[in-house]
């Protein structure tokens, strides 16, 4: 190691102390949802965020373990969503962005919630390093905004094919704005519309809320 690297990596050490290193964890309109920000420190070397505090986590959001970790990679304009696990396979999630800047979309799907079909859309960035939690019970998507993304969650419960549900995220009953998310958020020319989504063949044939509760109940 050089002096002059070692000089700033006491500088960053010393800057690091001089502040304590946090993970802010900020309530949502949904109960149970956080949005995590971590103190991101930075030098010319680069930077350095301390993403998660398993301890500090659990006891904030949930007590139940991670059991399986999963990454995607998209291109500019796709849609994933809208996807849970109902019954005794539904997860909960820990997701981020690793590289680029994607729209996470989620809708509340929980019985008996004072916030059921109400959604939640914030913007994840890699650059801000910021994380959402959502409790079981959600159906969850995201866009991708930037030329390409990496993805990045977390569950506490495997993936159950035979329990999986997608539903049709242009479903009128859900309320989801894309047309208005993409004149707020998609900064890139020529801008994205609603209709130039690009989705599987598989989550545009997802069902309506409307058949997912009558499915429910059979």
């Amino acid at each position: 190691m050089t002096s002059s690297t070692a000089e700033q990596s006491f500088r960053l050490c010393a800057k690091a102390s001089l502040f304590k290193i946090m993970i802010h964890y900020y309530t949502t309109p949904l109960e149970g949802v956080w949005e995590l920000i971590p103190d991101v420190y930075s030098d010319s070397r680069g930077s350095f965020a301390e993403l998660l505090r398993m301890e500090e986590f659990y006891a904030k959001t949930s007590s139940q373990p991670f059991v399986q970790e999963n990454e995607s990679f998209s291109q500019r304009g796709v849609l994933r969503g809208m996807h849970l696990q109902h019954g005794k396979a539904s997860q909960a999630k820990l997701v981020r962005c690793v590289y680029g800047r994607v729209l996470d979309v989620i809708v509340d799907l929980r019985q008996g919630s004072p916030t059921f079909a109400q959604h939640l859309a914030i913007l994840l960035d890699s650059e801000k390093k910021n994380r959402l939690f959502v409790p079981r019970g959600f159906a969850h998507g995201f866009l991708t905004l930037s030329k390409e993304a990496v993805f990045h969650y977390l569950v506490d419960a495997p993936y159950a094919p035979k329990s999986e549900i997608g539903i049709t995220p242009f479903d009128s009953s859900l309320h989801l704005e894309w047309d208005q998310w993409l004149l707020q958020y998609d900064t890139l020319s020529p801008r994205l519309s609603a209709e130039a989504l690009i989705l599987s063949d598989k989550d545009r044939r997802g069902i309506s809320l409307n058949d997912y509760l009558t499915k429910l109940k059979n």
